[in-house]
């Protein structure tokens, strides 16, 4: 059961970056490349479900070693650092955009999972909608760019994790912090 609802929580985290392959046509601005830090909070119509994902979320920064190496190498496999939970309970990550990611204006953050996704330009942003085969997910919402510096991410998504389908809401909001990355430790590294 713990196990399951760490996948539910995780998944509903990755969901913001589901659109990590997205790019938005001419009329979205560029991002900067360098580093980014992304902040997700998740909420769900159902109680029991938003309990379970704010008591894991709580247990993320004590994990079993085997879980942390597992969740520190699929970080790192989409060129992000372990998440961490802020003091506003939002879920953290910092991650590297390239100058070529930043050119395709693609978003710092990765979905795993078999998916596929689907983007519409927008006036400052895109529409995004996306599918995972395993684990099985859905979701859409659209994605605003505040000049080349910041974005707000939101997206609906309903992800059957825990074997039945649950709706999970995702508020993401991106920051560049600067032009540098660092490089990747031992432990990041895939």
């Amino acid at each position: 059961m713990k196990r399951s609802l760490l996948r539910l929580s995780l998944l509903a985290c990755a969901a913001l970056g589901s659109q990590a392959g997205a790019q938005a046509a001419a009329p979205s601005p560029a991002i900067k490349p360098g580093l980014w830090q992304v902040d997700s909070k998740m909420a769900s119509p159902d109680a029991a479900t938003d309990n379970a994902m704010s008591m894991v979320l709580q247990q993320l920064g004590n994990l079993p070693p085997d879980q942390r190496k597992q969740l520190e190498a699929m970080a790192a496999s989409r060129g992000m650092a372990m998440p961490t939970v802020a003091a506003d309970g939002a879920v953290r990550v910092t991650a590297c955009v390239t100058p070529d990611m930043a050119a395709r204006r693609q978003i710092p953050t990765g979905q795993p999972g078999d998916c596929k996704s689907n983007n519409t330009p927008i006036a400052g942003g895109m529409k995004v909608s996306f599918t995972c085969a395993n684990p099985k997910s859905s979701g859409e919402g659209k994605v605003l760019f505040s000049g080349d510096q910041a974005f707000n991410m939101q997206l609906a998504v309903t992800t059957s994790a825990r074997g039945a389908p649950e709706q999970v809401h995702v508020a993401s909001n991106g920051t560049w912090l600067g032009a540098t990355c660092p490089a990747p430790s031992a432990a990041q590294k895939p």
